[in-house]
């Protein structure tokens, strides 16, 4: 039975103090959730520049840098399913990502956030894939799995046959380098979510899940609605096949990220209405 876990990223707005933190994490645990997965820059005091880029994407990081994570994880009775961190920092010091990782409990770092990076580029994607290897083979020295976690910009083209995430896959060893699909950021791409899933295979160690439609009422303007992230169950994205896959090759987690577009604004709201699909399909 897979883990139910919430993003960390989705949160940033209800973790600003120790308080609302408990709070959240206790609500988390009420509505059927037994694990979280924690992002490195944001369990610790993060610098303006990303400050302003999560926000700009709808997912401010809020307050929680300045709350001790390993006490209010362990009180809290729920498991820390990873941890997201930037390969530049993995890469200084590798002994300190994977101690970190291995004091929250967690099995796994998660690569994610590679801003202003070519993916077009075949020559970049391969030294890419290139340095996730030796990072893979680092962190599983130390007891620590590396994962690689997609958005929509790996399905870029580096050549006629290939994209970005093609080469990932081919190019990365499977015993260095895992990966945690988001089938969200691939299906908004225009891919087909379940036939990247099937092509993953047992690589896919966790699943970011999320829906996508719209929140429209009544008749609109022009019969082209726009898209967001919606709570499970709620879009119209087809997540049952996608369930069945990730059950198929017994991913360890099942990872809510609702970015924004929450239910009455709320992301304790949403994560609530979502658990109401984890609880019956997971």
């Amino acid at each position: 039975m897979p883990i139910k876990a919430v993003q960390q990223f989705m949160l940033g707005t209800v973790l600003n103090n120790e308080a609302q933190a408990r709070d959240t994490l206790q609500k988390m645990k009420d509505a059927g959730y037994d694990g979280i997965e924690l992002c490195r820059f944001m369990i610790h005091p993060s610098g303006l520049l990303v400050r302003l880029i999560t926000k700009a994407a709808g997912m401010p990081v809020g307050g929680g840098g300045r709350l001790d994570w390993p006490r209010l994880v362990k009180e809290s009775g729920l498991r820390v399913v990873s941890l997201h961190m930037d390969l530049d920092s993995v890469e200084k010091d590798v002994p300190a990502a994977a101690a970190e990782a291995k004091a929250l409990g967690a099995k796994y770092a998660v690569i994610t956030g590679m801003y202003r990076f070519p993916y077009s580029d075949e020559k970049a994607v391969r030294e890419l894939a290139a340095r996730l290897n030796r990072v893979g083979e680092a962190l599983g020295r130390e007891g620590v799995s590396l994962l690689y976690h997609n958005h929509n910009c790996e399905l870029q083209w580096v050549n006629r046959e290939q994209r970005a995430y093609d080469l990932l896959l081919s190019e990365t060893s499977p015993a260095a380098v895992g990966f945690e699909f988001d089938s969200y950021w691939f299906t908004e791409g225009g891919a087909s979510a379940l036939s990247w899933m099937e092509r993953l295979g047992g690589r896919m160690k966790l699943w970011h899940i999320n829906d996508r439609g719209t929140r429209l009422s009544g008749p609109a303007m022009t019969p082209i609605l726009k898209s967001d992230s919606m709570e499970l169950g709620y879009g119209n994205m087809d997540l049952l096949p996608l369930v069945e896959q990730a059950k198929s090759v017994s991913v360890d987690a099942v990872i809510l990220e609702s970015h924004r577009n929450w239910v009455e604004k709320s992301p304790v709201k949403s994560f609530q209405r979502s658990a109401g699909f984890l609880e019956k399909y997971i």
